[in-house]
């Protein structure tokens, strides 16, 4: 089993999209509707480092800027560059930043007189936070362009796929299903939510548990290579309220519990108001113990104040 100690959500998103198979399952649920265009045993890890000045107005040091995941591949005899990162929150940056890391790219294979053509990019963000991203996905989005200039414009876009809203139907392969799925119940905090009884590969639903905050709350998963998804998620599940059974004895410990449910009301909820921050702040330990208990009913901000007032 893996280690998790130095594990952060964006080194176990970069583990697991490392494997062939999960990478192009992903990639062709993503950009094909699942057809099978993408194959795994086709796919070559490409060196992404990139050296770019930052800032050249505080000095003119290069800083090393590196996409998460980089294979090339061919597609009907052309090779192209596929490339998966994490986002876990709303940048407004994003286009420009991977404007910046294409554009660097196309001069770089320029400089490389064995190349005939250049090879495309395509980069997947795989968004993981939650809140919905509305806007800021094109390069128009930035500009007010005049109608008459609108057709003349060079747009560029970033490719933004939602963990939250992923249709795991057209995805192919068992365990990449079974890891997205996995993360979908786990922001609901639906723990209870997988009726099937499927086999997923332990250090996948570890993985999951890192991305979505929620590894603190599995307990003594059992030996072994694969795990039960409806066992681990009911471990998760009895973590979590176990949680509700422990007596804090000092403000440190209701600390602690206020903000672990602040988090999980996150990851319900999308967003949590400041109304109900402030709710969470003056509520006692007895009605935050409540509201761990019951924390699997609540579906908006009034089931948490019926509870906490």
């Amino acid at each position: 089993m893996i280690l998790t100690n130095n594990l952060t959500p964006a080194s176990a998103c970069r583990s697991f999209f490392s494997n062939d198979t999960y990478f192009a399952s992903f990639s062709n649920a993503t950009l094909f509707d699942g057809k099978q265009v993408i194959h795994p045993e086709r796919l070559v890890r490409y060196e992404n480092n990139m050296s770019l000045i930052i800032d050249d107005t505080k000095s003119t040091e290069d800083k090393k800027r590196r996409r998460d995941i980089v294979v090339k591949t061919d597609i009907n005899g052309v090779y192209c560059l596929f490339s998966i990162e994490r986002q876990s929150t709303i940048d407004k940056n994003m286009v420009m930043r991977y404007g910046n890391y294409e554009m660097m790219e196309y001069l770089k294979q320029l400089k490389n007189k064995k190349n005939k053509r250049l090879g495309p990019q395509f980069t997947i963000v795989f968004y993981t936070g939650p809140k919905k991203w509305k806007r800021l996905l094109t390069l128009s989005d930035y500009l007010d362009i005049p109608e008459e200039l609108k057709k003349y414009f060079n747009d560029w876009k970033i490719i933004l796929v939602d963990v939250k809203e992923i249709d795991t139907s057209k995805i192919k392969d068992e365990q990449t299903r079974y890891f997205l799925e996995a993360i979908q119940e786990m922001y609901k905090g639906n723990f209870e939510g997988l009726h099937r009884r499927i086999k997923m590969n332990k250090d996948n639903f570890i993985y999951a548990a890192i991305i979505t905050g929620s590894l603190d709350l599995i307990r003594d998963l059992p030996e072994g290579d694969e795990t039960d998804m409806c066992e681990g998620m009911e471990r998760m599940a009895e973590g979590f309220r176990n949680e509700g059974c422990l007596v804090g004895r000092s403000e440190g410990k209701l600390e602690e519990k206020r903000s672990t449910l602040k988090k999980q009301l996150e990851i319900k909820l999308g967003t949590i108001s400041n109304n109900l921050e402030l709710k969470l702040t003056d509520a006692t330990l007895e009605k935050l113990n409540i509201l761990t208990r019951n924390i699997f009913n609540i579906t908006n901000e009034e089931d948490v104040l019926r509870i906490i007032n």
